[in-house]
């Protein structure tokens, strides 16, 4: 039983189902939610009695901060959390002028294989609970005593391999009965689960959908990407284009910017067509190097360049931030680092 992932109604349920008042639900799951406890003798207007219950039939584990990275620059935390199984993962925090972002992670290791990744190293290890994904958010807010305003699902994993938790969570934190963070505040990040995109925009939520394209391709896409082998690339940004049609949100699109892969004046011209009179923006990021690859960053110039092309044609378009620089911040390079025993 993993408490942390009921919602209230289901908490209640549970809490009358061990023969307790109804009212008891909605003070565990504020101090749940809301106080961000890790025991429950920390909760302090219940009973030992019903402490001691829920200690039996659902002991609750706290995530433990394993190793913890601050970049000397600008302040980013990169946090490698340990699970109660022994399994590590990574999130982190970055401060912007708008608030504190955190970027979790929704499933130990990945099964999507990206060549430019170090998550997809050691393939999928197992999916994280809806607890668990909320409990990276309660650690770090709980250590660095502010508030998280923003979220991106963007850490190890594949959110929409993880669904139903995922969208659970997306509820859940953004619950006016727990910490309320705004889904608008909200990115979620997908490799491209084509039907996973167009069940999502189903679901009545007011999320920002971004898509990792990376290349202007079927071919190139597939080479960097092996779940382009089963989605084609039109049909991912087709689904895209139904999401924003759908549910009325812009889209992103998520393009690494490789040196010599995918950064050519053919690359911004393709790009820009298969975007066309999609309501998005394109979101330009210079290449973290792996270890473990061989890929190249291209230098600012060049990232500047591949932007004013992309506007020339019309296209919304950013580059991402750096932040994080002198420490581990690539997805999964901390976790695997930890792995390697170095």
């Amino acid at each position: 039983m993993d408490i942390r992932s009921l919602d209230l109604d289901e908490l209640t349920e549970f809490i009358e189902g061990l023969g307790e008042k109804k009212f008891r639900a909605k003070q565990i799951y504020r101090w749940l939610h809301v106080s961000l406890v890790s025991s429950y003798e920390e909760m302090r207007n219940i009973p030992k009695s019903l402490q001691e219950k829920l200690s039996e039939v659902a002991p609750l584990y706290s995530l433990k901060i394993y190793d913890l990275q601050v970049s000397k620059l600008d302040g980013t935390r990169k946090y490698l959390f340990e699970l109660e199984d022994g399994n590590m993962i990574e999130a982190v925090l970055m401060k912007y002028k708008h608030g504190n972002s955190v970027c979790i992670s929704s499933e130990v290791g990945c099964r999507m294989g990206c060549t430019f990744c170090a998550s997809a190293i050691g393939g999928l290890i197992r999916q994280l609970s809806t607890g668990e994904m909320l409990d990276e958010i309660y650690r770090i807010q709980s250590e660095i005593g502010e508030r998280v305003s923003n979220i991106v699902i963007m850490g190890t994993g594949e959110p929409l391999d993880n669904y139903d938790n995922v969208v659970k969570f997306l509820h859940m934190v953004s619950d006016e009965n727990g910490l309320n963070i705004s889904q608008r505040n909200i990115t979620l990040s997908t490799s491209g689960i084509v039907e996973g995109i167009y069940e999502l925009a189903k679901e009545n939520l007011s999320i920002t959908l971004a898509l990792s394209l990376h290349a202007t391709t079927q071919e190139r896409r597939a080479r960097l990407m092996p779940i382009a082998g089963q989605y084609d690339i039109l049909d991912a940004v087709g689904a895209m284009r139904d999401y924003a049609n759908s549910t009325g949100r812009r889209v992103t699109f998520e393009y690494s910017l490789i040196h010599g892969e995918n950064d050519t004046d053919e690359d911004a011209r393709r790009l820009a067509d298969l975007v066309s009179g999609i309501m998005c923006h394109i979101n330009l990021i210079p290449v973290n190097p792996v270890r473990e690859r061989n890929f190249e960053r291209p230098n600012h110039e060049a990232v500047l360049a591949f932007q004013k092309k992309l506007e020339n044609y019309g296209i919304n378009v950013t580059i991402r931030r750096e932040l994080g620089r002198d420490i581990d911040g690539a997805c999964g390079q901390l976790r695997r680092r930890h792995l390697k025993g170095h």
